[in-house]
């Protein structure tokens, strides 16, 4: 009775055992929640992208009815509070340290970005802390703003932060620059492009709320998050506290992709104001206000450059690029753009050299963290796109110089330029089945089927390699519940991918116990003694491996156990099928009835030290149908081949597969955050941001062609980030197969129907 069913063996699509809950409307996100006595939050914003703060003035919205408190800067610093986190990633190119800005929740003495928290409103009804909002008045005198990094980098720009000069943040460097400059000036071919990675809204179905409570001396904080661990230290930091006095809990949560995983202003309002106030504190974000508020993803410009010699052979690839960071620091900003489009930038091509110029600008424009990939699929697109480009300006086919610099089989472990080396993958395999999948040979006749509609149809290919979080400490947790249950404790955190089943199958298969019986914990901080979070496609990869650990444990745990209860010595007993054994009898006792027998003995908790990066790797291939006439374009056939390694669940892959591919396609053909000169936000709504709906997603055909991995004992990849990594440039690479059949030789993502339209009547 305690082996494990096949069904629900590692390997097996089995579904995810959160939705029951979820489709009967019994979710438990952060806005749901209500505590007794709870008071309400407003942040009230500046509406103005950069100005000097003269004053706030709070007086007339201190004697509005229900308010309770107004917190401003000056509040804080006087409770103690301290700047938020500011990390930037690296140094400078010339050795130096960057400057880190100072940040408070609240600005001090001057905004930097409409929607810039300036005070923090609480009052008995939301009602009532959204009308107090309106009569704080901040006194601004406004100054010249800057919406985009090449702006913020003019000699005459405005200067945001004295410590700042021009407005640069990072200045960062990777590769042997003389090296990578005598490859290009050798080369028989460059090829150079101008390319866009244009900012993003990253809009998750669930808008971010925080819940503050301060009770027996801790601080509580509930709050949608991507792991509350390393919330909790973050936000001990700002609370100037021990972190032992703060608890971060996460019930559901909507959707993330990297805007969650860090600590925001709010959070810091609401635990001072429950601290204060001696009452629960609640906020939560309308969806303009998550416009603004919430940190945006992408949002860098780039000139890719490709050194290739006589038979087309890759010699170099050189990336100088201007990112916007906005206004402040937030999660992972300057990451992105730099170190992970080094890791990621060469793909699955023998590239002997590779450099990395970064300039990361500050702009008043909302702060930009983590995006789904975060810097992998952007170091992806850049070479796919440098790989087309180099094909049509050589003449050599872009199938056969795809084939010609891929790293082969043979060649693994490849030690890439990046200093990372590739454990495992078969890529020009990838590649033929990808075509297969795609029936890249019946293109011809689909083309003429469009054309015979007044369409034109183009192709597209997008082979990529990314490279996963690299291996941070992880909690593996085992507890035998008295009522039967089993409890997996491990730091990293649902938003969406649903953990519950596919972690569930790892241990049950490693301890027999059944599958049914398995619960998880991931939300509470109280009961982590590590935790990563979820980022960088990491979770089956360190928790599964945590998981694993501690189920070794319960093995161990149990073999002494074993032997007392069947009166044995403990090194007579052995684990097999879901109990535990006398060598040489049929004495046994299964591995739930001895947890029954001896609560607490089983159990097990540790840290892992966590695995090194894993190398997900694809193709897809897409076409796309444009209309001349109206510029409109149409994603109208997607085949996608993928090795994510061991896959543990195909079921729960292929849904973030799909999901990649979809906001992939957002970014590539509709979604862009637009300013004006002012700093204003020009699309803060659904209404101006161009989200895809289901109408813009053809169906996917999702195949797979795994190698396990070698750096894990699971075998696993990871897969969650890796759909934005293979659509960008199989859609854009499309897009521009159909456009050089009417003369456009370049478009820049997103490639809106009004670009698309302009584009074809400018080439005439």
């Amino acid at each position: 009775m305690d082996a494990l069913p096949d069904r629900f063996a590692v390997g097996q699509p089995v579904p995810r055992t959160e939705d029951p809950t979820l489709l009967r409307g019994e979710g438990r996100y952060t806005d749901d929640l209500t505590l007794p006595g709870q008071l309400h939050a407003v942040m009230v914003r500046s509406r103005i992208a950069h100005g000097v703060l003269r004053a706030v003035d709070t007086e007339a919205a201190r004697a509005m009815p229900g308010v309770r408190a107004v917190l401003t800067a000056a509040d804080l610093v006087a409770a103690g509070m301290q700047p938020m986190p500011a990390n930037v990633f690296g140094q400078n190119a010339d050795g130096s340290a960057p400057r880190k800005p100072r940040q408070m929740a609240l600005a001090e003495d001057r905004v930097r970005y409409v929607g810039e928290p300036i005070a923090c409103v609480i009052a008995e009804t939301r009602a009532q802390a959204k009308d107090a909002a309106e009569a704080v008045l901040p006194d601004i005198d406004a100054l010249q703003a800057v919406s985009t990094a090449r702006a913020a980098a003019a000699p005459d720009a405005p200067q945001l932060y004295d410590e700042l000069p021009g407005n640069l943040l990072l200045d960062w460097q990777y590769g042997d620059r003389d090296a990578v400059a005598a490859a290009f000036a050798g080369a028989a071919h460059v090829t150079r492009l101008d390319l866009v990675n244009s900012r993003i809204v990253v809009a998750p179905m669930e808008p971010r709320a925080a819940l503050g409570e301060f009770a027996d001396g801790r601080h509580v904080l509930r709050v949608c998050s991507q792991g509350v661990f390393g919330l909790r230290g973050h936000m001990a930091n700002i609370l100037g506290v021990a972190p032992q006095d703060v608890r971060v809990l996460t019930g559901n949560v909507g959707g993330s992709f990297g805007m969650k995983y860090g600590a925001y202003p709010e959070y810091a309002c609401v635990l001072l104001a429950a601290r204060l106030l001696g009452r629960p504190v609640k906020w939560a974000d309308d969806r303009s206000e998550s416009f603004l508020s919430d940190s945006h993803g992408r949002a860098s410009e780039v000139t890719a450059e490709l050194a290739l010699d006589a038979e087309g052979n890759f010699l170099a690839v050189r990336i100088t690029g201007l990112a916007d960071i906005g206004a402040t620091l937030c999660n992972a900003t300057t990451i992105p753009p730099t170190l992970n489009t080094v890791k990621n930038v060469i793909g699955v091509y023998r590239t002997p050299l590779v450099e990395v110029r970064t300039q990361c600008f500050v702009c008043n424009t909302t702060p930009v963290g983590a995006y789904r990939g975060a810097g992998r699929p952007e170091g992806n697109y850049f070479m796919e796109r440098l790989v087309e480009a180099a094909a049509r300006e050589t003449g050599i086919d872009a199938i056969t110089l795809r084939r010609r610099n891929q790293i082969r089989p043979d060649l693994l472990p490849y030690a890439a330029p990046s200093g990372l080396a590739y454990d495992s993958g078969d890529f020009p395999g990838m590649l033929d089945a990808a075509l297969a999948a795609a029936d890249w040979d019946g293109f011809a006749s689909r083309a003429a089927e469009s054309a015979a509609r007044g369409r034109v149809r183009g192709r597209g290919l997008g082979q990529y390699l990314e490279v996963t979080a690299p291996a941070s400490n992880e909690m593996g947790g085992v507890r035998f519940e008295p009522d039967g249950g089993v409890t997996i404790i491990t730091g990293t955190l649902d938003y969406g991918q649903g953990h519950a089943a596919p972690f569930a199958q790892v241990l049950a298969g490693r301890l027999g116990v059944p599958f049914a019986a398995i619960r998880l914990i991931q939300g509470d901080s109280d009961e982590l003694l590590a935790g990563g979070g979820s980022g960088g496609s990491r979770s089956m990869m360190q928790s599964g491996t945590a998981i694993l650990a501690a189920a070794d444990q319960v093995i161990e745990n149990g073999r002494r156990a074993a032997a007392e209860v069947l009166e044995a010595a403990e090194q007579d007993i052995v684990f097999q099928d879901g109990g535990f054994a006398i060598v040489g009898t049929d004495r046994r006792i299964g591995i739930m009835q001895l947890a029954a027998r001896m609560p607490g003995a089983l159990d097990a908790s540790l840290v892992s030290p966590g695995v090194p990066s894993a190398y997900p790797n694809g193709c897809h291939v897409a076409e796309v149908e444009v209309d001349p006439e109206t510029g409109v374009v149409e994603v109208v056939r997607y085949a996608m081949v993928n090795d994510f390694g061991v896959e543990v669940n195909p079921r729960l892959v292929a849904g973030q597969a799909h999901g990649g591919v979809a906001q992939g396609i957002g970014q590539a053909l509709g979604e862009a955050v637009h300013y004006d000169e002012d700093g204003q936000l020009l699309t803060g709504s659904f209404m101006d941001y161009a989200l895809p709906r289901a109408d813009s997603v053809p169906g996917f055909a999702v195949s797979s062609r795994p190698t396990p991995a070698l750096t894990n004992p699971l075998g696993v990849k990871g897969c969650g980030e890796a759909g934005c990594a293979g659509s960008l440039p199989a859609v854009m690479n499309a897009l521009g197969d159909a456009l050089a059949r009417l003369g456009v030789t370049h478009i820049d993502m997103p490639a809106t129907p009004e670009r698309v339209w302009r584009a074809i009547h400018a080439a005439g």
